[in-house]
């Protein structure tokens, strides 16, 4: 009978940590701080960030909503990162993404201070996570991780596919999964839209990550039987509700739900784990600017 992933519940166990370590760091007299910069007048990113400073309210995390205007000089975006640089009570920052055109992202990305690198999209961090020493995991492929550890899934020497490689998603996630770890030493592909036979790389793997941003097209034809799905996707498609479209992943999830040992929904699986893991991060960053010892 294939299993259900539940992200909710996974993703409430880790927010309980996230805030026994506030409390830890409280005691310590440290309070920890996240910053969210947006720049943008992009519905769904204003949604995103007011998300995330309710999700640092829950915990105990002071939120620092920073706005900008989305025609502002990209000065300004830069002069604004700078100064939470310097600021003692923020220890990670987060620039929603995207900018506007006229702000280059990677300028943005490295001019965050390492050490409050929450996302871990510095090449610093991201080089450490390439070595196996990492700062801070990505959000998603972190969520991922956390995930596939609470359902027991074997990833040691499992075959695992990665559909999807953007420095987001599919690249950290490939670079966890192939890590001498407790959920890595998984023998990984990384397919993408220049892969050829699709299905034939799915039909052998034990765990498949999908995140490529395409709706629906793996289905339960290609997966193996007892196959982990983790579906990364979250894709607006019309459909015939009051809002006039769903949210759908890049699994078909009625096929593959008939063939997967488990799988997680959409949505509802691998969502709530990215917001979750930014907490994770942002208690982490505290915790190592001051010194103080939590249990992670």
């Amino acid at each position: 009978m294939t299993r259900t992933i539940d992200g909710n519940a996974v993703a409430a166990d880790v927010r309980d940590d996230v805030a026994e370590c506030v409390a830890t760091l409280e005691a310590a007299g440290v309070t920890p701080g996240l910053a969210t910069v947006l720049m943008s007048e992009d519905p769904a990113s204003e949604t995103y960030v007011s998300m995330k400073q309710r999700d640092c309210e829950e915990v105990g995390i002071e939120g620092i909503d920073v706005e900008l205007d989305a025609d502002a000089p990209a000065a300004e975006l830069f002069e604004t990162i700078d100064d939470l640089n310097a600021r003692e009570d923020v220890h990670g920052i987060l620039v929603q993404l995207p900018v506007p055109d006229h702000v280059d992202k990677r300028r943005v990305l490295r001019r965050i201070a390492p050490e409050k690198d929450v996302d871990g999209f510095h090449p610093e961090n991201v080089g450490r996570l390439v070595a196996g020493d990492a700062r801070f995991k990505p959000c998603t492929p972190h969520g991922v991780q956390k995930l596939l550890e609470a359902y027991d899934v074997e990833t040691e020497g499992a075959d695992a596919v990665v559909v999807g490689r953007s420095d987001i998603v599919g690249k950290p996630m490939a670079n966890l999964l192939i890590q001498k770890s407790p959920v890595g030493n998984a023998t990984t592909t990384v397919c993408h839209s220049r892969t050829e036979d699709l299905a034939g790389k799915l039909a052998d793997a034990d765990i498949v990550i999908a995140a490529a941003g395409m709706p629906e097209f793996i289905d339960g034809s290609m997966l193996k039987p007892g196959a982990t799905v983790i579906d990364v996707g979250i894709n607006r498609v019309d459909a015939d509700t009051e809002k006039g479209y769903a949210l759908v992943g890049d699994v078909d999830y009625e096929s593959a739900s008939e063939v997967a040992g488990a799988i997680t929904p959409v949505p509802g699986g691998v969502g709530p784990m990215t917001r979750a893991m930014l907490l994770y991060n942002t208690v982490q960053a505290a915790s190592l600017q001051h010194d103080v010892e939590i249990d992670l």
